[in-house]
């Protein structure tokens, strides 16, 4: 017998949250569908796409670039669920796959357009998808290493109660996945995803203006608008871009972010339920929808019956021989991953050597001090944005109230791409004869302390709220608080962000140590203006030897910083 769609279960009436759900939802898979269109249009890499900067294309190109950062996001999402997780439960496993996130995530932006995009064009010949491809891409590689090292780091750091009592509960793998580390870190999770989608805006235009086979291409988006309203120097159009980027950054923080925010708020971890949580229009109104309750009744329910099924269908078979085959396919898996991905690696390190074997020793040794000099203005902008982020994201999420107004506040000024306010501090630099070799540490740290922010803020809002109670009930002082309250709370979520504002930085420095606006050009000395520059002129020995400086100094600043003060929060300043 079949089970209708609005089953006993739930005799709520359909009612106009229904409706206005149902219209929305429709409204937006026919947007998509509709700025999908676009994307699969006939192309030629020598065809030369035109970004019109009249304001009446800004809602199309908005809606184009926003459809290419929600895919980049859906496959960060996958990507962090699935790599985090096999990295923090295999030391195997993670002796590999940390470092090499710490690699790609020094590598820049244009460093992967300038690698894959020639691959995609080749994957849909004759079509415009095979560039939208490697600009999703692109965009993805801003925001998926973030998303993983939160995860991660939130797997390293759950309760040994918690794993205790899935371990007595002999709780299956997907079991464990779904209901104790999914949970668990699902607030830092979240205000990664916040940052890491806000990250991606920061290099939209370069995402969005690729350079291929020498020919110039830009997509339709905001980003190529911005980008051609700078060459022009056309301040108006740049302002109408503001206006149009804030508008969608409130949209999407209003009928994305906030509800999100506010339903992950039954996974914290706490023994008394907070009287002050964060709330969302959207999500009450969601919560009205009968509809969707019964929707997602009847998906439990089948996806209940089909994970019976399959147990009844595939667990009869004896155990032993059962875990004794799979140990075997996975031994053997592990080999020929380890021989392909060793072979694969060996060979472009050849490629690459040859290409390098090209430079002089001198410009060779002058590469490295020029990693040298960026890296301390790494070094001063995570410093610089730490001193004040820590505060502020403590305040923030200590108090829910203030949450509910600073949140978009925050996502704006995070989300709202860096680049776009280059041209007036140019302006500014260019008038006041600033010495860009330090002026670009402010704009460096405009694309990353946020990453900071957004960690403690989830980490201060993760701390339980019997904790908070217990501290104010025993009268305790600020300063004795902060030692044995705060700071092991939010310090495993600091960890996290230091190690994604210090990569950030690092790939912010491509853009921020070059600047200009109409011809004039500020440079500061370091690697961050070499690749830039390197990058314009095709150059891909001095490519290749400046990213492969840069990933050695982010892993061993890394190796020798961040991971010590990991193994510092993981053992000394935890919350059990």
């Amino acid at each position: 017998m079949k089970m209708p769609l609005f089953s006993s279960m739930n005799t709520k009436r359909f009612g106009w949250a229904d409706v206005l759900v149902l219209f929305v939802v429709f409204g937006l898979l026919y947007a998509m569908i509709r700025l999908g269109a676009g994307m699969e249009v006939p192309f030629t890499p020598t065809q030369k796409l035109t970004i019109s900067l009249n304001p009446w294309y800004l809602p199309y190109y908005a809606g184009r670039s926003l459809l290419r950062m929600f895919l980049a996001f859906g496959a960060s999402l996958v990507f962090t669920l699935i790599y985090g997780r096999i990295a923090a439960n295999s030391r195997t496993a993670e002796k590999i796959m940390i470092p090499l996130i710490d690699i790609l995530q020094s590598v820049p932006v244009l460093g992967f357009l300038s690698a894959t995009v020639t691959g995609f064009i080749s994957l849909f010949p004759g079509s415009l998808f095979g560039v939208e491809c490697a600009s999703i891409f692109a965009i993805f590689t801003g925001q998926a290493w973030n998303m993983t090292f939160s995860f991660y780091y939130s797997l390293r750091t759950v309760p040994k109660d918690l794993h205790e009592f899935s371990m007595m509960g002999q709780l299956s793998g997907w079991t464990r996945f779904t209901k104790l580390e999914v949970p668990y870190a699902m607030i830092g999770l979240i205000w990664n995803s916040m940052m890491s989608f806000g990250g991606g805006w920061f290099f939209l235009a370069a995402s969005e203006t690729i350079t291929v086979l020498n020919n110039h291409i830009q997509l339709p988006g905001i980003g190529s608008y911005i980008a051609t309203a700078i060459d022009e120097g056309n301040m108006r159009a740049v302002v109408y871009a503001s206006v149009v980027m804030v508008l969608m950054i409130i949209l999407v923080d209003q009928l994305f972010w906030r509800p999100i925010v506010a339903w992950a708020q039954k996974f914290k971890n706490e023994q008394t339920q907070s009287g002050d949580a964060p709330t969302s229009w959207v999500l009450l109104l969601i919560q009205r929808a009968h509809m969707v309750e019964s929707i997602v009744d009847r998906i439990k329910l089948t996806s209940k019956r089909v994970k019976n099924q399959l147990q009844n269908r595939f667990l009869i078979r004896n155990k032993e021989s059962k875990i004794q085959s799979r140990s075997r396919v996975d031994l053997l898996a592990k080999w020929i991953a380890a021989v392909i991905v060793t072979g694969y690696v060996l060979y472009l390190t050849y490629q690459g050597a040859i290409l390098v074997s090209q430079l002089s020793f001198r410009e060779i040794v002058h590469v490295v001090w020029l990693g040298l000099l960026t890296s301390l203005r790494v070094f001063v902008s995570t410093f610089i944005g730490a001193i004040w982020t820590i505060p502020v994201g403590v305040t923030i999420g200590f108090n829910p109230r203030l949450a509910r107004i600073a949140q978009p506040i925050v996502q704006i000024l995070a989300s709202f791409p860096a680049n776009m306010v280059f041209p007036f501090l140019t302006l500014v630099y260019l008038k006041l004869g600033v010495n860009f070799e330090w002026g670009a540490i402010p704009l460096m740290m405009l694309g990353t302390q946020w990453y900071i922010l957004f960690n403690v803020i989830a980490g201060a809002m993760a701390i339980p709220s019997d904790l908070r109670e217990a501290a104010a009930i025993h009268n305790l002082s600020t300063l004795k608080k902060w030692k044995v309250l705060i700071l092991p709370g939010i310090f495993p979520f600091f960890v996290t962000g230091g190690i994604t504002a210090s990569g950030g930085a690092w790939n912010a420095s491509i853009v921020s140590e070059i600047v200009s606006w109409k011809g004039k050009g500020l440079v500061a000395t370091g690697l961050g203006s070499y690749i830039s520059q390197a990058t314009t002129s095709g150059n891909w020995a001095q490519i290749i030897w400046g990213i492969f400086v840069m990933s050695v100094l982010v892993v061993l600043f890394n190796r020798l910083v961040w991971r010590r003060l990991y193994t510092l929060a993981e053992n000394k300043f935890d919350i059990e």
